[in-house]
C-alpha cells in the first residue's frame, strides 16, 4: 500500500470504546502516513447512509482531555508521526462560545489519505463509507487533490463494535485548580484568555498535551510564553537548544492548526513569572507536574500585587517507556537532546586538498571539557590521534620552527637559563594582552598547522584511514580547512571550572577568566558536525564515542574505511 506524508484521521468511535483500540489504530495509521497526522474526534458519527455526515460540535469533558492526553501519550512510540489533534470541534461549557466554522479550515501540511476507524457491517473497504469519508473530510479541512481514503478497520483488530460503550473510565492526567471536583463527565469550563508556558525544545507530545489543554480551555486568547536567554541556562546540554526564532516558528504553526480561532500571543520567557505574574487580564495558568509549584509562585506573586489568582490546570506527565538509564523517565526535550550526541549535525565538509584515503577529524571543546579522553577513546577504536599541545612542544622547542621567531619577537627573558622557552612566562605575557597573543598565534598556528600536515601523511603511510585533530583552539585557528567533520565535546561552564581548578590547581576566578578567552560551547557547537559530552559517567561517554564511531564507518567512502 502507498505511504503517504501527511494524513488525517477521523475517529468515529465512542472514546470508552476508542482507548483500548488506540494502540492498533494508531499503529495502522503510522504505516500509511511518514510524517503528519492530524487527528479529528467525532465520536459517534456514521459513514453510511445517504446523507452527507456533518462536522457537529463535541462537548468538552475531562474525558476528552484525558483521551487527548492518552492519544499523544499512545503516539509516541511512532517517533517519525507529527501528531496533531484538531480541536475546532471540542467545545466548552461557555456562554461567549464563537459559533462553529462555516468554512474549510486551512492545514499547514494538507492531507494526502484520509483514515478512519469507522467500522462497516462486513468489514470491507466499502466505497460508499470511502467516499462519505472524503467528502467529510475535504468539507472540513484543506486536503490535497485526489485524496486518497482508507478503511482501518479490520487491519487493527477484529471483533464487533461494542453496542453499549465500555465502562472504562481512562485514566485521570488533568488535574484542575482545587477544590474543583472532577468526573469524567464532567463539562470543561471555558475561559477568555489564558497562559501557559515552556521551553518547547524540539515539539513533542509532552508538549502538545500542554498546549492543547490550554487551546480548550481559551475562547480568545491564549499567551505563550517560550523560555530564552536566562532562563535556558539551567537546561541540560542548553548548546543543542534549538534558537528561539525555530522554536516559535515550530510552536506557532502547531498552535494554529489545532485552533486557529484563537489569537496566540507568543513572547519571551525571560523571567519565571511572565505575563502570568502581570497580566490581569488572563484567567488560567496550564502547568505539568513539574511546574506546579511554579504556578502556585506565580499566584502568590499576583496576590501581592492584587491581581485575582489563575485557576490552575495540572497536566500529568507522559512517561519514556523508551529512556536509557541517564535519561529522564519522561517524555523530555532534555532526553530528545542527549540522544542527539553522536549524530551527524550537518554535512561533513568536501576537501579534496587532504590525503584521498584518509578522513579528518577536528576535535575540541572548552578547556575541562575532556575533549583528550575522547581522543583517547576514539584512538582505542582506530583513529590515529594528532595532539595539537605537543605539535606546539614540538614547535616550541631550541631548534623547532617556532622557537627563533618566537625569541625575535619576545626577547630572551623568556628563556630558563638552559635555553628552552618559559612557557609560563610566555603565556603571561601574552595573557589578557591581545595584541602580543595575536603576535604568537600567527608566528604558533601556520606552524601547527603544517606539522599537522605532516603527521598527516604519516598516518597515511601507517595506513590509518580516520585521523583526529586534538585541539582546544581548532576554530580559532581557522583549521577547519584541514577536517571533513568538527566534533566538539560541551560540558557545563560550572563544571568546567570545577575540573581546571582540581586538574591545574587554578582558582576558580582563574579558571573562569581562561574560559573567557575561548569560544564558548554555544559557538563552538554551531560550527559543529558532532557534538559529544562527558558529563556523565565514563561507560556512557564511551557509548557515546561508539556510537559516533559507528555512525562515521557507515558515512565514509568506501576507501577511508577504518579497521576495527
Amino acid at each position: 500500500m502507498a505511504v503517504f506524508q501527511s494524513g488525517l484521521l477521523v475517529l468515529t468511535t465512542p472514546l470508552a470504546s476508542l482507548a483500548p483500540r488506540l494502540a492498533p489504530i494508531l499503529t495502522s495509521a503510522a504505516r500509511l502516513v511518514n510524517d503528519t497526522l492530524y487527528v479529528h474526534l467525532q465520536p459517534g458519527m456514521s459513514l453510511e447512509g445517504p446523507a452527507q455526515p456533518q462536522s457537529t460540535p463535541v462537548q468538552a469533558t475531562f474525558e476528552v482531555l484525558d483521551f487527548i492526553t492518552h492519544l499523544y501519550a499512545g503516539a509516541d512510540v511512532h517517533r517519525h508521526l507529527d501528531v496533531r489533534i484538531l480541536l475546532t470541534n471540542i467545545r466548552t461549557k461557555s456562554t461567549f462560545l464563537p459559533p462553529m466554522p462555516t468554512s474549510v479550515q486551512n492545514l499547514a501540511h494538507p492531507p494526502e489519505v484520509v483514515l478512519t476507524d469507522f467500522q462497516t457491517l462486513d468489514g470491507s473497504q466499502y466505497n460508499p463509507v470511502k467516499q462519505q469519508l472524503v467528502r467529510y473530510a475535504t468539507s472540513c479541512y484543506s486536503c490535497c487533490p485526489r485524496l486518497a481514503s482508507v478503511l482501518l478497520y479490520p487491519d487493527y483488530g477484529t471483533g464487533e463494535v461494542p453496542v453499549e460503550p465500555l465502562d472504562v473510565p481512562l485514566p485521570s492526567t488533568i488535574r484542575p485548580a482545587s477544590p474543583v471536583a472532577r468526573s469524567p463527565k464532567q463539562p470543561v469550563r471555558g475561559y477568555y484568555r489564558g497562559a501557559v508556558g515552556g521551553t518547547f525544545d524540539r515539539l513533542h507530545n509532552a508538549h502538545k498535551v500542554l498546549l492543547s489543554v490550554a487551546c480548550v480551555l481559551a475562547q480568545e486568547q491564549l499567551v505563550v510564553g517560550v523560555a530564552d536567554k536566562d532562563l535556558l541556562k539551567s537546561k541540560l546540554l542548553p548548546e543543542l537548544l534549538q534558537p528561539y526564532t525555530e522554536r516559535v516558528e515550530h510552536l506557532s504553526e502547531f498552535l494554529v492548526d489545532v485552533k486557529p480561532s484563537l489569537t496566540f500571543d507568543v513572547i519571551p520567557l525571560l523571567d519565571p513569572y511572565g505575563p502570568a505574574g502581570s497580566d490581569p487580564s488572563l484567567e488560567f495558568l496550564v502547568v505539568s507536574e513539574e511546574t506546579y509549584r511554579g504556578g502556585m509562585a506565580v499566584n502568590r506573586f499576583r496576590l501581592e500585587n492584587d491581581l485575582e489568582e489563575l485557576a490552575l490546570y495540572q497536566i500529568q506527565l507522559l512517561k519514556d517507556l523508551r529512556h536509557t538509564e541517564n535519561e529522564e523517565d519522561k517524555v523530555s526535550s532534555s532526553s530528545f537532546r542527549q540522544r542527539m550526541l553522536g549524530d551527524l549535525l550537518r554535512p561533513p565538509y568536501e576537501r579534496p586538498e587532504l590525503p584521498p584515503s584518509l578522513y579528518v577529524i577536528g576535535l575540541t571543546g572548552i578547556s575541562g571539557s575532556g575533549k583528550s579522553s575522547i581522543a583517547q577513546r576514539l584512538k582505542g577504536l582506530g583513529a590515529f590521534i594528532i595532539d595539537s599541545d605537543h605539535l606546539g612542544h614540538r614547535a616550541y622547542a631550541p631548534g623547532g620552527p617556532a622557537y627563533q621567531p618566537v625569541v625575535e619577537a619576545f626577547g630572551t627573558d623568556i628563556l630558563h637559563k638552559d635555553g628552552i622557552i618559559n612557557r609560563k612566562v610566555l603565556g603571561s605575557r601574552v595573557f589578557g594582552n591581545k595584541k602580543q597573543l595575536k603576535i604568537l598565534t600567527d608566528i604558533m598556528w601556520p606552524i601547527i598547522a603544517k606539522l599537522a600536515r605532516e603527521e598527516m601523511d604519516r598516518a597515511v603511510t601507517e595506513g590509518k584511514h580516520v585521523c583526529v585533530i586534538d585541539a582546544a583552539m581548532l576554530l580559532e585557528a581557522g583549521w577547519q580547512n584541514l577536517v571533513h567533520e568538527v566534533w566538539t565535546v560541551v560540558i557545563p561552564e560550572t563544571e568546567a571550572v570545577r575540573r581546571i581548578v582540581e586538574r591545574d590547581g587554578l582558582s576558580d576566578a582563574a579558571a573562569q577568566s581562561r574560559l573567557q578567552s575561548q569560544m564558548s560551547g554555544q559557538q563552538l557547537v554551531e560550527q559543529s558536525h558532532v557534538v559529544l559530552s562527558t558529563l556523565w559517567e565514563p561507560h556512557i561517554t564511551q557509548r557515546q564515542v561508539e556510537k559516533a564511531w559507528a555512525l562515521l564507518q557507515k558515512r565514509l567512502p568506501k576507501t577511508h574505511q577504518a579497521l576495527n
